[in-house]
């Protein structure tokens, strides 16, 4: 199945176990200070990459979303405690960068960044995709045509 081709009718998502989504930003404060936010916005392509390349870490799978000054991407990770090692991992990309920005911009306020991090528990959740490419937590997961009994959000959920 080609991820970017829409797939007619519709599809729900299904992953086995507790996951996490981890939501991670950056904001162009000071549009004019490129030299300030241009190597924080190169940070994430290299980490993605690293990501990619060594599944094992727990990285799923994730979407950018551009908006307004804002960057967005909505991550699925196998576990927190997997995240939380990447994050932490002073040979991997992530911590580096995360001390650069901290030597370099801290609290100065010319680029904002941001994460917000949601445990999800088995059958905790629920997804409707009509006519859609497989995207969100059906690429990170199981893309699973809706059948009979889980045609509304809360037989989805409850299943």
């Amino acid at each position: 199945m080609q991820r970017n081709k829409v797939q007619p009718g519709r599809y729900t998502a299904k992953i086995d176990g507790e996951f996490v989504v981890f939501i991670i930003g950056m904001r162009f404060n000071k549009l004019w200070k490129v030299h300030r936010w241009f190597p924080v916005f190169l940070a994430m392509p290299r980490m993605l990459k690293e990501l990619l390349t060594h599944p094992e870490q727990g990285y799923l799978g994730g979407r950018l979303s551009i908006g307004g000054r804002t960057l967005t991407m909505v991550q699925h990770w196998r576990s927190f405690d997997q995240l939380e090692a990447f994050a932490r991992n002073a040979d991997a990309t992530h911590f580096p960068a995360w001390r650069r920005f901290n030597s370099k911009i801290g609290s100065n306020g010319d680029v904002g960044v941001y994460h917000e991090t949601y445990r999800i528990a088995p059958a905790a959740y629920e997804c409707v995709y009509a006519n859609m490419p497989v995207m969100g937590l059906a690429a990170a997961g199981e893309h699973v045509a809706i059948g009979r009994g889980a045609e509304r959000a809360r037989e989805r959920i409850a299943s």
